[in-house]
């Protein structure tokens, strides 16, 4: 490589640099050599086109791709016997293969596969409530579960196996193909054995050589508080068994929140509308306002207009990663200014004061009621 010039050096970036990374240390190379603030500088202005030729060729994935493989080759030694020199008029690049897969610490067959079963995804249905407290829930599903007779292999008892004669028990075999760029060589499963590197002489009779069987399993599910729609819980090793000898899959569940009568969520923070009469925003008073666990009394201050939004710190969703805000809306048309018989007449109508007699008030006096066992507004 010593004709050849390094621009991962030019750039001073390392060979595994992200295209983010070669971007950055252009920039700064530029402003660090452009010609304009070395006027007549020769050693700059050469400088200055080597970062540029650097960084036309790693910024093009193809033009590093040929690159790499290039300075690779030439650092093991240049041309090889069966081709005509070098990357430049691709005489070698089967050899380049070769190289790969065989400088890999031995046999390519021996590369690990990744055998384990697959994850099963599924869906599980929560009440606004049972998600933002949290709950335990039994959940069912069918799974393909290791056979226990053959212990996964397919082979009765396990044992009636020989190695495959194709792959000689690798599971995977050489592809050679000849192309316009010379011969390549990649690596594919082996079509006798299905990768696996052996083959079964005699079936388990149980799971009909498959090496699994159906099976509905059933578990429990510790559902943590605040989970939301977006939200899933993996466990591990619960999903497909493997048809390949190794590990079984996850089971991915997913969480589908039905939406509440009274809340509105987002993210960790509850908004709710509540309907006071006129006379309490005008007066002022106490009210009954419900949040995750129960229900509290808040003062509405004197004079309160309708639209209101009162912040209450620590009422919304509690999680491992905090504790959310309920955001308390009031909802009612209050005078702005009362005449002192106005004032006589709205004391009077607290004491008489009926909040069934508006719809809104009173499907929301029935939620509460029916949710947490509260009348907030009954007469005491």
């Amino acid at each position: 490589m010593a004709d050849k010039k390094n621009y991962y050096e030019i750039l001073g970036v390392s060979k595994t640099a992200t295209a983010d990374e070669i971007k950055a240390a252009y920039k700064k190379l530029v402003k660090q050599y452009h010609p304009d603030l070395h006027p007549g500088d020769a050693t700059a202005a050469e400088k200055f086109k080597e970062v540029n030729e650097a960084n036309e060729v790693l910024t093009d994935p193809d033009r590093r791709a040929a690159y790499d493989f290039e300075i690779n080759h030439t650092a093991r030694g240049g041309p090889r016997p069966g081709g005509p020199g070098g990357f430049g008029g691709f005489g070698g690049f089967g050899d380049i293969f070769n190289d790969i897969f065989n400088g890999m610490g031995g046999d390519a067959g021996a590369q690990q596969r990744d055998t384990s079963g697959e994850d099963i995804q599924t869906e599980m249905s929560l009440s606004f409530m049972e998600a933002a407290r949290g709950c335990t829930k039994d959940f069912s599903y069918t799974r393909n579960e290791t056979c226990a007779a053959c212990k996964g292999t397919g082979a009765k008892g396990g044992t009636a196996l020989k190695t495959c004669m194709k792959c000689a028990g690798k599971g995977q075999i050489r592809i050679t193909q000849d192309t316009m760029f010379g011969r390549t060589v990649r690596m594919g499963i082996c079509p006798d054995c299905n990768g696996k590197g052996k083959i079964i002489t005699e079936k388990c009779p149980d799971c009909k050589g498959r090496g699994y069987y159906r099976k509905e399993t059933k578990i429990s599910v510790t559902v943590p508080a605040g989970v939301d729609n977006t939200s899933y819980l993996k466990k591990r090793g619960l999903g497909q068994a493997s048809t390949q000898g190794g590990a079984p899959g996850d089971l991915v569940i997913n969480f589908k929140v039905a939406p509440h009568r009274l809340f509105t969520r987002k993210n960790m923070d509850l908004y709710l509308d509540l309907p006071i009469p006129y006379a309490t925003a005008a007066l002022g008073g106490v009210v009954k306002v419900p949040d995750v666990e129960n229900v509290f009394e808040y003062t509405i201050p004197e004079g309160t207009q309708s639209g209101t939004v009162f912040t209450l710190h620590g009422k919304g969703i509690k999680s491992k990663n905090g504790i959310g805000s309920l955001f308390l809306r009031v909802i009612v048309e209050v005078p702005s200014r009362l005449s002192r018989e106005q004032r006589k007449e709205m004391e009077n109508a607290v004491k008489n004061f009926d909040l069934r007699q508006y719809e809104k008030a009173r499907k929301f006096n029935d939620a509460m009621d029916a949710l947490y066992g509260v009348n907030p507004y009954s007469k005491k």
